[in-house]
């Protein structure tokens, strides 16, 4: 049965449910209630599935199937689904041999840490009862569960209540159901994880399922929400029915998704979570939190081209007062200790996106002062020198940075204890940033004309390469003056679109699009390296060292298409028909691949090859934007 077509449920808070169109569970993160126990950090999987059956007059009939070691599929529910769709929520039409058919559905409420799930008798007799086992793991979200003596089995069961704690130092899981509870403790084992095998990481799991909901289906049909008393206190102790629960959370819910102005919207929405008491971008689902460098880049896509202000305003104010010495995090770790200051370009974006949401804005931003106050800072910072050798090269005015056992870039991947691209020195992408971020300066504070001149001018002397048909990807390699790094790369692109300020326009600009278009382009994006350059990889597969050695070496990353899609119609000319050709050659490609991996979504990274398979987090924030940001600029011309 087909797993590689995935949905998401986020709930806004950095938790989510997600599974597969089958319904077959393929990855250690696929589950209905994972929830972050300090938005949107430090995530818990509590209940992974469920095993779900009908009892009609004709007999007993199955409606989930899991997958087991020895690829043994039990029991045959999945093999009875005959139609599903994902709007405005996921939703599965089964039919039984006896003619029932059957609806079920689910959904997350925003901002709540529950998930609803919901079965209504399309045809068939009143009398049929459904039958659900909860299979719960209660771990952290990227472990195993495995079967152990130290689960606590005793359930606490209320009207329409029924709880579990298995593991003290895990939330207490709540079901809100009406009906009756048995009491059947058992652990399923072995089940298999066919993503998780096919990456090189453990793949087995025992799931515990402590007993049975059951409930006439009759003309309301049935209800039953999952949650926790940790995070919901409120929702766990309602005392009205799960039906009524589940109607008044599903109307709201309804309401709330049909506002969004399209698909995409929607779709943007589900990366935009809380953090404190403001607002962050979640990388990807299911196994990232919010990164600096990808909130600043994806933000200008899913908030700033979707009307989203006030939640570009929330996200920009909440990263403001974590800027030190000229940087911003690179990362949050997920069980929320101190950030991580490792990036060299995670601060320059966020003068990006900063300097196109106050154009957007205008006068009327109340926040405009702090804004402006935090790209200066970062900009001093960076002039002074901060960490890791970051700092300004007085010589030529140039960021340089790096320093040996640190990635700052985002080509930042280690295998086996080695940085595999560690662009030691004045990579292109980065200093096409630090124009930008002088460039606003500037704009800001009038002694920073001669520094962004100064800087001008050496990246045009500087950067182009021998025969100037492209850039150089790094200018004085390991801080070795002259040293170069000529390999053939994406990152020069941003020198040519995809920024607000473009330092390199003409004939040059077309040499390098041509060369990038010749050898870097697929339907799914930019190459991360050339064909034929040394250690170019074709396929992202493997074990963790395997695939990390390719990450950045050949690998498609979607992200970079909304920069090639604007640089291609700097180039090319403007006009209507420029952009429709645009959207029919670089955008439509990418736009069709919502219909596979993350539904609705667009994937971290393919494969640098025929048929270019989507790899990596099927959900991921920068790349979904990059799509949204090149509609926009394929539909009218650039601002």
């Amino acid at each position: 049965m087909d797993t590689s077509r995935e949905w998401i449920e986020p709930d806004g808070l950095g938790g989510f449910a997600m599974g597969t169109i089958s319904g077959l569970r393929a990855r250690r993160y696929h589950g209905l209630l994972l929830s972050a126990r300090k938005p949107p950090s430090d995530r818990v999987r509590l209940v992974s599935g469920i095993e779900a059956w009908i009892e009609t007059p004709a007999g007993t009939f199955a409606l989930s199937s899991q997958r087991y070691g020895g690829e043994v599929i039990h029991p045959d529910g999945a093999s009875r689904i005959t139609r599903s769709e994902l709007s405005p929520w996921p939703r599965w039409i089964f039919s039984l041999p006896d003619g029932t058919e059957l609806e079920h559905d689910l959904f997350v409420p925003h901002e709540r840490a529950a998930v609803m799930l919901g079965w209504r008798l399309l045809r068939g007799d009143a009398s049929a009862r459904l039958f659900v086992r909860p299979l719960l793991s209660c771990r952290d979200f990227h472990s195993l569960s495995q079967e152990n003596t130290v689960l606590d089995a005793r359930p606490v069961v209320q009207a329409g209540r029924v709880a579990w704690r298995p593991y003290v130092h895990m939330p207490e899981v709540v079901a809100i159901a009406d009906g009756r509870y048995e009491h059947d403790p058992i652990w399923y084992r072995h089940f298999a994880y066919d993503e998780e095998r096919a990456r090189g990481l453990d793949w087995e799991e025992a799931l515990w399922s402590p007993g049975v909901l059951s409930s006439a289906l009759g003309e309301a049909g049935v209800a039953i929400g999952f949650t926790t008393r940790e995070l919901e206190p409120e929702l766990a102790e309602d005392s009205r029915g799960a039906v009524s629960i589940r109607a008044e959370l599903a109307e709201r819910e309804r309401t709330r998704r049909a506002s969004f102005a399209s698909p995409l919207a929607r779709a943007a929405d589900a990366y935009v979570v809380r953090r404190g008491r403001g607002k962050t971008i979640v990388a990807g689902y299911p196994w990232f939190g919010d990164w600096g460098r990808d909130t600043f880049i994806s933000m200008r896509g899913l908030c700033l081209r979707t009307g989203r202000l006030d939640a570009a305003a929330a996200i920009l104010t909440a990263w403001a007062p974590f800027v030190s010495k000229g940087m911003l995090p690179n990362r949050f770790p997920d069980g929320g200790e101190a950030p991580e200051y490792n990036s060299v370009d995670a601060a320059l974006w966020y003068c990006v996106a900063v300097r196109e949401y106050l154009a957007l804005v205008g006068s009327a931003a109340a926040d405009r002062a702090s804004l402006e106050s935090a790209v200066l800072a970062i900009v001093r910072g960076h002039q002074d020198g901060t960490r890791h050798g970051i700092g300004v090269d007085p010589e030529d005015g140039l960021l340089r940075a790096g320093a040996p056992g640190q990635q700052l870039t985002w080509m930042d991947a280690r295998s086996e204890g080695r940085e595999v691209t560690p662009r030691i020195g004045k990579p292109v992408e980065v200093n096409a940033l630090w124009l930008n971020a002088l460039d606003l300066a500037r704009s800001l504070d009038g002694s920073f004309a001669a520094p962004f001149a100064q800087a001008l001018t050496s990246f045009r002397a500087r950067f182009p390469a021998p025969g100037h048909s492209c850039l150089t990807d790094v200018i004085d390699v390991d801080h070795q003056p002259g040293a170069r790094d000529e390999r053939l790369r994406p990152n020069q692109i941003l020198a040519i679109g995809g920024l607000p300020f473009v330092a390199i326009e003409g004939d040059l600009a077309r040499a390098i699009l041509d060369t990038v278009e010749r050898s870097l382009w697929t339907p799914m994006g930019l190459r991360s390296l050339a064909p034929g350059e040394p250690g170019y990889a074709g396929r992202y597969e493997g074990g963790p060292s395997e695939r990390d050695a390719r990450y950045h070496q050949g690998t498609v990353w979607p992200f970079l298409t909304f920069a090639f899609v604007d640089a291609w119609l700097r180039v090319h000319g403007d006009g209507p028909e420029t952009r429709a050709e645009a959207r029919r050659r670089f955008v439509a490609p990418l736009e069709a691949h919502l219909a596979e991996a993350g539904i609705g979504h667009v994937s971290e990274i393919a494969d640098a090859e025929p048929p270019f398979t989507p790899r990596g987090c099927p959900f991921q924030a920068w790349s979904l934007a990059a799509l949204v940001q090149s509609l926009e600029r394929t539909a009218r011309p650039a601002r």
